[in-house]
């Protein structure tokens, strides 16, 4: 339990249902669906298509979606990848060619086909209980009538602002500034488009006068996007991976997305006694960083499309996991860990949505990088992600780009179960952050015994390419000694991530809810 006299938030206790976002309209919205006779996964719907106009620059019908479900009356969990292809003309030989050395983010060769808006109708046709129209009928409204802007969206939104083309400005803009906190953004031409997708569903967003739409803008951004590219695009039905730490079990999304990175290093982790440790002190964040490290260039060796990575075994072994951690030093930073760990290898906006009938669903949305390329169509405002920047360029790399490939991505559904129950779905946002953050939560609550509200508002830490984030939450003692091992501190300028999450308590059946402070959202239930 809490000190009451801190600042703090409890969680949210219900029985019929409760919905955890990252913005409170969009737990309202899911919350009234549930009412009205919809699941959760129409609830999630209907909150994912909410977020993209709450949250522009976070996501929308442009970017990705990867969700696990569990239906009710079930504990069997069903991945669904809504992540998409690259046209069918890219080349990484061309973009070497020109001089390239990475997929440049912020152009259209970074934007694969968006994937979300085929993963929200596949979703609504198999497990769906109220139709389509229904279901995204509040989005169109706030669309519409505008959403007033929130505090950490302010923040975001104005970062983002210098990556906008032309026609982003038009649209994501007011007056050619970024909003204020408690303005109105509205977006009437996605309003257009939701009704089109409502009425039509797949053919309304990948076919006819939307995907001329797309096709055009991106052509005239540099890209070879075509119609055909469009018009094939649909999600993949998948089984989650799954791997045991210390009595629960944590399921993850399959590649392309990163998840088996947490299941590495989860493993990893519990090859050290962190019980033995003060989960807020040096050692403990150091021993994470130093996993990180290893897990990390693991995933960037070998993660990629699953019809082109070959090493899955390889990242799942508790075998690779144990010759990772024996790499690690307690009290030293490694300087290279790609060097370290050669010869081991060898041969590389979140939601969730429980209803009354226990039907669970975990699922992230996103456009990746701040307003993803910064490329909208200039018709109806349609901001296009950059998923693409997650290829190398890299000749024979798993994750080479090519035509028809689906990159590596950073976002990461996940469940906990625990003797074959679903015991809470939850995901952390923050791009790469992704898999250490759903770690950190397992450990925080594992090995610390916190609940899950208590696991999410804990400071984190996090060691991105060379550089180690560590919250102010932590104190100026332990930057120091992260500092004396070896590490290259600082104090980030932005929150690590977000995180929500909803436990079933497996003795009563009862909800509890929970949501980040670093965002603006909360959890609700009735």
């Amino acid at each position: 339990m809490r000190d009451f006299q801190l600042p703090g938030r409890s969680p949210v206790f219900a029985d019929n249902g409760i919905c955890a976002t990252s913005h409170p309209l969009a737990a309202a919205v899911a919350i009234d669906v549930l009412k009205a006779g919809g699941n959760a996964v129409d609830a999630s719907i209907a909150a994912a298509a909410i977020l993209g106009l709450a949250e522009p620059q976070m996501t929308g019908i442009g970017g990705d979606l990867f969700a696990l479900i569990k239906p009710a009356g079930q504990e069997d969990v069903i991945a669904l990848n809504g992540s998409g292809r690259a046209p069918a003309g890219l080349s990484a030989g061309a973009l070497r060619d020109a001089g390239a050395t990475v997929v440049p983010p912020r152009s259209a060769q970074a934007v694969t086909i968006p994937g979300a808006v085929a993963a929200f109708c596949a979703l609504s046709e198999r497990f769906g209980a109220r139709p389509l129209d229904m279901v995204l009928a509040p989005a169109i409204h706030y669309a519409e009538a505008g959403i007033p802007v929130a505090p950490r969206v302010a923040f975001d939104w104005a970062r983002g602002i210098p990556h906008l083309d032309a026609a982003a400005r038009q649209h994501y803009t007011l007056n050619g500034k970024a909003p204020r906190a408690g303005q109105m953004f509205r977006a009437p031409g996605q309003a257009e488009i939701l009704r089109r997708i409502a009425r039509e569903g797949h053919d309304g967003f990948y076919t006819g006068a939307t995907a001329d739409e797309m096709v055009r803008a991106l052509q005239a951004a540099g890209g070879c996007h075509t119609l055909d590219d469009f018009a094939a695009t649909e999600p993949s039905w998948q089984a989650p991976l799954a791997g045991a730490y210390k009595g629960v079990e944590l399921l993850e999304h399959p590649p392309n997305g990163h998840g088996v990175t947490a299941l590495l290093l989860a493993n990893i982790l519990s090859q050290f006694d962190l019980t033995a440790l003060d989960p807020f002190g040096a050692d403990r964040a150091h021993l994470e960083a130093e996993a990180v490290k290893l897990a990390y260039d693991a995933r960037n060796r070998f993660v990629a499309d699953p019809d082109h990575m070959t090493r899955l075994d390889h990242l799942m072994s508790p075998d690779t996991a144990a010759s990772l951690a024996a790499l690690i030093d307690p009290k030293r930073a490694l300087p290279d860990p790609a060097l370290a760990a050669e010869a081991v290898h060898r041969d590389t906006v979140y939601l969730t949505v429980v209803d009354r009938n226990r039907m669970a669903v975990s699922l992230i949305y996103s456009i990746y990088k701040d307003f993803g390329a910064g490329i909208a169509t200039p018709e109806h405002g349609i901001l296009f992600h950059n998923r693409g920047a997650g290829f190398t360029l890299t000749p024979g790399h798993p994750n080479e780009a090519a035509g028809g490939k689906r990159p590596m991505h950073t976002i990461i559904p996940a469940m906990l179960r625990r003797q074959g129950r679903v015991l809470m779905p939850f995901g952390v946002m923050g791009g790469a952050y992704q898999p250490n953050g759903h770690v950190r939560m397992v450990s925080n609550m594992v090995d610390f015994g916190m609940d899950p509200q208590t696991a999410i508002d804990a400071p984190r830490s996090f060691w991105d390419d060379g550089t180690f984030k560590v919250e102010r939450g932590y104190s100026d003692a332990v930057r120091a000694d992260l500092a004396a091992r070896g590490h290259k501190v600082v104090i980030p300028e932005v929150p690590i991530g977000g995180a929500q999450a909803i436990r079933i308590d497996p003795e009563t059946g009862v909800l509890e809810g929970a949501s980040d402070t670093r965002k603006d959202g909360c959890a609700l239930g009735y």
